[in-house]
Formats: C-alpha cells, structure tokens, sequence
C-alpha cells in the first residue's frame, strides 16, 4: 500500500472525486464533467491508488461514498471554495480596495455609523459598501467580505470574534407593569421574542426561577427596531438592548419591572452579542484585514455603558 503522504493527489482526480461524491453517479458525473464515464472511473482509481484507499462502495450501477470519502469531500468542498474565492477576487482585480460589509441592522445605526469615518482616516482609499440585513448573508452569493452579525458566536466554518456583549433589559408599558407582581407573573404573559434566538427568552426565565409558562401569545419578531417598536405598543413584555431601553424608560414610555441589570449576572454564553464574522481565506486580503482591526480595536462597550449610566444614575454595571 502505497504512503498517503508521499505526495497530493492530481487536482483533476479531486474535481472528478468532488463532482462524483454531489452526484453518486459515475455517469451524471461524466455528463457534468462532458467526459465519459471510463474516464471518471480512471480518474477515480488513480485517486484511489494515490490514497492507498477505497473511497466507493459499489452497488451493481449505484455507488456510495464510504467514510473515508466522506471525510476527504469536507476537505476538498473547503478547498475549492478558497480556490473559487481566490479566482473571483483576483478577477475583480480592479475593485480590489473594495470592501463590501454587511451589519445588523442595529449594530449599524447604533454603533457602526458614528464611527466608519474613523476607519476612513486610517483607510481614506478604501471603496466601503455597507448593507444592513438581519440574518447571516451568503458570503459567495451576496458578494459580502464582512458580517457583523448578533447572535452567540457559533458559524461554523467561519472566524468569529466577539465586539460587544448585548446586554437585554426586560421591558413593557406600565399597563402590563401593573399586572406584573413578580417573575411568576411572567408565565401568563405574552412575550416578544427575536427570531433569531427560541433560546433567549426561555434562559432569561430560568435565571428568574420560572420554568413553566401558560400563555401561548408570544410573538417572534425579526429586529431590534421592531422588538423595540412591538414593546412601546403593548404587545407583550420585550427585550430591549441598553441604549433603547435607557431613551425609552428615561421618557417613561417603557418600565423595567424586574431592575435593569438582570442579563448581567446571567452566564456569559447566554449573552448573545455582535460578531464580526467572516470567512477565514478573506483576512487575507489587505484591505478586509485592515477592517477587521480597527473594528477589533474599537471600544464598542462605552455607548453602553453610558446608556446604562443615563439608565441608573450610576455607573455601569459590570457583567
């Protein structure tokens, strides 16, 4: 048997290997690959011979990936999307100070875009394109280099780095505050939960000793905007990240009937936060890598805490 290291296999043995695995056809591979399908199959036992392995079970016409083509497909479907990446951007060699970023919806207007001119000092000819969009964007299909995405940092595939924790402040009209004596009465409630997250609200309710609810009007909305906006009109008790929450019950519109800090001494990994996320391969260029430290390097947690500061009359609470 031959040494699996002693060398990589040809790079046409792995797109043939790669459009075989997709297809589970030595013949549907051959169409797609505008070959016959003796020339897959000799492409497949080269692979094969390089390898010292069998990567195919076969089943009279029909063929099955085995657990050790499975394992190598991961590892080539990787490498190809790099490859393809790589292909696109040299491509598009004349818009390389190009820098397309894609952020919460929040994130953007309450953080992001009273400070991009900081980027722009230290980036003045980098071409920024900003768009703001709530779930995690495609980064092939939506042309995005960059996501600075909420959430609690697991994209797999992806580089993952914490820029602020989003501390929730639980909030409702004093109508609904008056009905609320304790934690307990929360179980009649009807919440307002964010899509992304069919964890938030049950952890917050375990932290507060409720474990069982019976109301069934909870409602799921899509951004903080419309969580915000859901909470002013009373339709049920919301979670508001600081800064709303401190405009809003300094003007008496909204009341936090549990205090404002009990996110706070929840456990780290119940916080969900804002992340900038992106492709590892995509650091490598310039001017993404320079982005990516200065949004790094921002100290994005001093607009919080002076809302919380507005909040309390105090200063912020550390969590």
């Amino acid at each position: 048997m031959k040494n699996p290291h002693a060398r990589l296999p040809p790079l046409n043995a792995l797109r043939v290997f790669h459009t075989v695995v997709r297809h589970r056809s030595f013949r549907s591979a051959a169409d797609e690959l505008s070959v016959s399908p003796q020339a897959v199959s000799q492409q497949i036992k080269l692979l094969e011979d390089t390898l010292g392995a069998e990567l195919f079970e076969r089943k009279g016409r029909a063929i099955e990936p085995n657990e050790k083509a499975i394992l190598l497909a991961h590892f080539v479907q990787a490498a190809f999307d790099e490859l393809k990446e790589g292909v696109r951007r040299v491509a598009k060699s004349d818009t390389r100070n190009r820098i397309n970023v894609n952020a919460s919806p929040y994130f953007a207007t309450r953080y992001l875009l009273d400070r991009i001119n900081r980027f722009r000092d230290i980036a003045p000819d980098a071409d920024l394109r900003l768009t703001t969009m709530v779930d995690l964007p495609d980064f092939v299909a939506d042309d995005v280099d960059v996501a600075i995405q909420w959430g609690f940092g697991s994209w797999a595939g992806h580089e993952a780095t914490l820029l602020l924790r989003d501390y929730k402040v639980i909030c409702c009209t004093p109508d609904i505050a008056r009905r609320l004596s304790g934690p307990l009465d929360l179980r009649a409630m009807p919440l307002l939960h964010p899509v992304l997250s069919a964890d938030l609200w049950p952890n917050v309710l375990r932290h507060l000793g409720v474990n069982e609810r019976t109301s069934k009007n909870d409602i799921q909305l899509a951004d903080a905007a419309t969580m915000r906006r859901g909470t002013l009109a009373g339709l049920g008790v919301g979670l508001l990240s600081t800064i709303d929450a401190a405009e809003d019950l300094k003007l008496g519109k909204l009341v936090a009937p549990f205090g404002e800090a009990v996110m706070r001494r929840m456990p780290e990994s119940q916080i969900p936060g804002f992340y900038l996320v992106l492709p590892k391969a995509h650091r490598r260029m310039k001017t993404i890598a320079t982005f990516c430290n200065w949004i790094e390097a921002e100290n994005w947690l001093a607009a919080d805490d002076r809302g919380l500061r507005d909040l309390t009359g105090r200063a912020a609470i550390k969590g």
